[in-house]
């Protein structure tokens, strides 16, 4: 079996006893790695009678839905993209009507579409178009309509995209197998056919689809339908196995490179020197010999040649690299050349790690620190905006060049929200960082939010400031949510209280307890909150009782020198 998804489908539309067609429908399969990243699309829209309109309204909604979902970022979940589309679309509509008439909805329609991605259907619903799922022997209505029935002959859609500026979308999800078949129906249809008849004519096993859908419309016009008629069947023949071999094979299609030495050349890239070493991976500083760009060149290390796990996270490093352009994020390059062998090529920075300037500049002044960090938080934000966490932030994955830029490097960790949609043979996201920057919910098996990056940017903050880690650590791992903070003054740091306060907000063990998002942080770090200002006023004994004493017993024992002085000179 293919480990590839596959449909068949088939579509009809007729405009019934009515003058004008208002319904429109659409399938997009990709045909490249999108079939796999973003799934297949399909959806089906009912222009609302009576708008003047609805034509444009449904076509419009089709057509954006189908096109713009596949320029939604890879790394995004199909909720999130589809939300964002459906609510452009849905404004555009309203605006459109707002345009014409004041009173008046003229761009006004039904909206149902599915996503089917990996072994899941992702299902989006405004309105009173309809999606069955026939599995089996059983037919079932995945969507329920936004109708409400005033009389025997009177009702109204209580929903439906272009009615309103914000629109509320029904959204589900429900698994997918092969031989179900998905049933897209306009009131048309449904209507004037009851789940029997829908059923009888989908079961019928000498009729093809196209059959099946010409069918559903001849039959509801016979029972005297009245209006525009739609159907759409997609047939799922195939789903990806996530235990399948094709899925090794095609993650180790290309071979690992031998050992690298200077003045190799390989497919193009003559190497200068090597610049790191461990046991996952090398790192060699590399001359492109067709254009003299300087670049690094990462490969894999031999010891991981047959885990399919660390290949798979090898390969998703660069795809995340590709996808991110931000100028504190390291620029993984596009390959000029076929690949004979498996590596990254990335660009090259003269630079050093922040845990070497840390060592370089142990006392470094609050403006330098909160520089560093503000950079490092842009390059956060820009895995964000794609919905990417990084779950690894720690002084060793970012960078500082000659002229001060900050980058935030090494992906092997990051996850995609995306891929958390994508049926595999493991588990994508199973690394989790490193203890000392790691978020406590880490460990009860979250995955991790935003937040969860803001906890380790708070660490490093602190870390900048004094040299140390925040918290005293605890005998076992699995007690990091009762960590004790060491606030930093004890380790002789004097720094405005609202600064601390700032910081201290990221390292609670509650997400939801930290700042909603990064920038809040950001501009706490320069701007004194409120919330923290009375605490500069608490006096010494409370802020760092050691260090009062100690200031007393120094203070006495001056006064004493100072006392025996003036009675010797007596």
């Amino acid at each position: 079996m293919t480990a590839k998804l596959d449909i068949a489908s088939a579509q009809h539309t007729d405009k019934g006893k009515k003058e004008e067609n208002q319904d429109f429908h659409g399938i997009v399969v990709p045909d490249n790695e999108q079939l796999e990243t973003k799934g297949i699309a399909a959806a089906i829209a009912d222009g609302v009678s009576g708008s003047a309109a609805g034509r444009e309204a449904s076509e419009s909604s089709v057509s954006g839905f189908l096109n713009d979902y596949y320029s939604t970022p890879d790394s995004w979940t199909v909720k999130t993209s589809i939300t964002k589309v459906l609510n452009s679309i849905n404004r555009w509509l309203y605006r459109q009507s707002e345009k014409t008439n004041y009173t008046q909805y003229d761009h006004v329609t039904t909206f149902t579409g599915t996503i089917f991605k990996s072994t899941t259907a992702h299902i989006f619903h405004s309105g009173d178009s309809r999606i069955y799922r026939y599995r089996g022997d059983d037919l079932e209505q995945l969507t329920r309509d936004h109708r409400i029935i005033v009389s025997e002959t009177e009702n109204y859609l209580s929903r439906a995209l272009g009615i309103e500026l914000h629109i509320e979308i029904d959204y589900r999800q429900v698994s997918i197998q092969r031989g179900d078949l998905f049933l897209y129906t306009t009131d048309g249809i449904h209507d004037f056919l009851d789940d029997k008849s829908i059923k009888s004519i989908l079961q019928d096993t000498s009729t093809s689809l196209n059959e099946k859908c010409k069918t559903l419309i001849s039959q509801s016009l016979d029972n005297n339908s009245s209006d525009n008629l739609t159907s759409q069947i997609i047939e799922i023949t195939s789903v990806p196995n996530p235990n399948d071999e094709e899925f090794y094979s095609r993650l180790t299609k290309l071979p690992f490179p031998p050992d690298l030495a200077i003045g190799n050349i390989i497919d193009g890239y003559k190497i200068l020197r090597d610049i790191h070493q461990s046991k996952r991976s090398q790192c060699y500083i590399a001359i492109d010999t067709e254009n003299d760009e300087k670049v690094v060149i990462k490969t894999p290390s031999v010891n991981y040649e047959d885990d399919i796990e660390y290949i798979n996270s090898f390969l998703r490093e660069e795809w995340i690299g590709k996808r991110i352009n931000n100028a504190h994020v390291l620029r993984t390059h596009e390959h000029a050349r076929k690949r004979t062998f498996l590596y990254q090529v990335t660009e090259f920075i003269d630079c050093k790690t922040l845990r070497i300037w840390m060592n370089d500049n142990p006392h470094p002044p609050i403006d330098a620190v909160r520089d560093l960090i503000e950079q490092v938080a842009k390059g956060l934000q820009a895995l964000h905006r794609l919905e990417m966490i990084h779950r690894d932030l720690k002084p060793e994955n970012i960078i500082i060049d000659q002229y001060g830029v900050v980058k935030i490097i090494d992906f092997g960790s990051v996850k995609i929200s995306g891929d958390t949609e994508i049926a595999t043979p493991f588990d994508q996201n199973s690394l989790v960082g490193t203890i000392d920057y790691t978020a406590p919910e880490y460990l009860s098996g979250s995955q991790g939010t935003e937040k969860s990056d803001q906890f380790s940017l708070g660490v490093l903050t602190y870390e900048l400031l004094s040299a140390k880690l925040p918290f005293k650590h605890p005998a076992a791992e699995r007690s990091l949510r009762r960590r004790k903070y060491i606030p930093l003054i004890e380790h002789d740091v004097e720094i405005p209280a609202w600064i601390e306060g700032a910081i201290k907000r990221t390292l609670l063990p509650e997400p939801n307890d930290r700042y909603n998002v990064i920038s809040e942080f950001i501009y706490d770090l320069s701007h004194a909150n409120k919330n923290y200002i009375d605490k500069e006023f608490k006096p010494l004994l409370e802020r760092n009782p050691l260090k009062f004493w100690k200031l007393i017993a120094g203070f006495l024992f001056v006064s004493n020198i100072i006392l025996l002085i003036m009675l010797m000179g007596k």
